[in-house]
């Protein structure tokens, strides 16, 4: 067709179309110029965390964080918090959907962000893909994505084994899962020790293997009260007794703990019939009493809520006052313990619920008032009125 016959042609379809279709037209090409560019990120050249306080650590969201910019400024406000430590989860389900095939994608993406910012990471693996999965119609419960049955420790070691690899330069930590004596954290299984041992002992020599510098961390027991034979979870106390008697002692680097205060401030004295932050003492206590004396303690998740009406919150004002002194507190009594994490500095979305009152960061990335107090005591600051 030649370039007359075109136009032609062109002419006699907007004659029949009439003005309704120049003005969709004009409508489809402004909307596209309405259409925001994507926005473009650098890693950026290297950061230096400045902080009078190095223990101070926080646990951040980033698993289901889609916009690598939102990575880049969320861990950008964790070292201008002055925190030099972060512990983020990297889900073996996201990272190998089929066996020894691995998408890195978004690790490399936020971990090449948070070292540019100058920050340590202390790297969290769970989460079971389908594949290591028994098949459903096989097995007379539900299957949840914390289900691993001893048939697939060795695929999960094979993943550690892979992630120190991979990342044998820029990860020096690993929790193997999280909250075993949970049973929703243990695919609603009845908690026991000796299972939880038996994955570190095929674990943690799978983790050497990629990175022989690599430090274990083992446990993030949650704090909890809760019987021998509950169906929800067993005692912390009792629990890490029952790793004992299993055979934990050698079989990591690092006991990870979680510290939460929930209404009681952080000076407050340990009990095993209380859940409140010197708990951690008492978790101690059983290890020294175990010959682990020498065995450093990383507390991986701690801090309080300030929800208006939660049951187990603090008011806002306590709560900035508790966290600030529970890593005050760490550093003046607890020299066995390397980092005291905050749970949690950001969500990627509101939940709409209580555990919106642990964050330091709203979603839209406006730092909430705990988040400038615990900036100015890491740094040195001092805050005037109305700052």
């Amino acid at each position: 067709m030649g370039q007359s016959s075109f136009s032609s042609t062109l002419r006699i379809v907007f004659r029949k179309a009439g003005p309704w279709f120049l003005r969709l037209i004009i409508i489809v090409v402004l909307c596209g110029l309405l259409i925001p560019a994507p926005i473009y990120v650098v890693v950026g050249p290297p950061q230096t965390v400045e902080t009078e306080h190095p223990v101070t650590c926080v646990h951040t969201r980033l698993t289901d964080e889609v916009e690598e910019w939102k990575i880049q400024r969320t861990l950008e406000m964790v070292r201008e918090m002055g925190a030099t430590t972060i512990v983020e989860f990297f889900p073996w389900s996201y990272i190998e959907p089929a066996p020894g095939q691995y998408n890195w994608d978004h690790a490399d993406m936020v971990i090449a962000h948070a070292r540019a910012q100058g920050l340590t990471i202390i790297a969290r693996l769970g989460l079971v893909p389908d594949w290591a999965q028994p098949d459903p119609d096989e097995v007379d419960f539900e299957l949840t994505y914390t289900y691993l049955d001893r048939d697939h420790y060795e695929d999960f070691a094979d993943f550690v084994e892979a992630f120190t690899t991979h990342y044998r330069d820029e990860i020096g930590y690993v929790i193997i899962w999280n909250e075993p004596n949970l049973t929703g954290e243990w695919g609603f299984q009845q908690v026991d020790p000796a299972r939880y041992v038996d994955l570190l002992r095929v674990a943690t020599p799978a983790a050497k293997r990629g990175n022989p510098d690599v430090l274990v961390l083992a446990g993030a027991l949650a704090p909890t009260l809760e019987p021998v034979g509950s169906a929800v979870a067993l005692n912390d106390l009792d629990y890490l007794t029952g790793l004992y008697e299993a055979g934990f002692q050698g079989t990591f680097d690092v006991l990870a703990a979680h510290t939460y205060g929930f209404k009681f401030p952080p000076d407050d004295p340990p009990a095993a019939d209380v859940l409140n932050y010197r708990r951690l003492e008492l978790l101690r206590q059983i290890m020294v009493t175990n010959g682990d004396e020498d065995v450093p303690v990383m507390i991986t998740e701690s801090g309080w809520n300030d929800h208006p009406r939660w049951t187990k919150a603090v008011r806002p004002g306590q709560r900035i006052l508790y966290t600030i002194g529970s890593i005050e507190y760490a550093e003046e009594n607890w020299p066995w313990v390397d980092s005291v994490c905050v749970w949690a500095f950001r969500y990627p979305v509101q939940t709409r619920s209580y555990p919106d009152y642990y964050t330091l960061v709203a979603d839209d990335f406006t730092p909430k008032p705990i988040y400038s107090e615990l900036q100015a005591w890491a740094r040195g600051w001092t805050l005037e009125p109305g700052e």
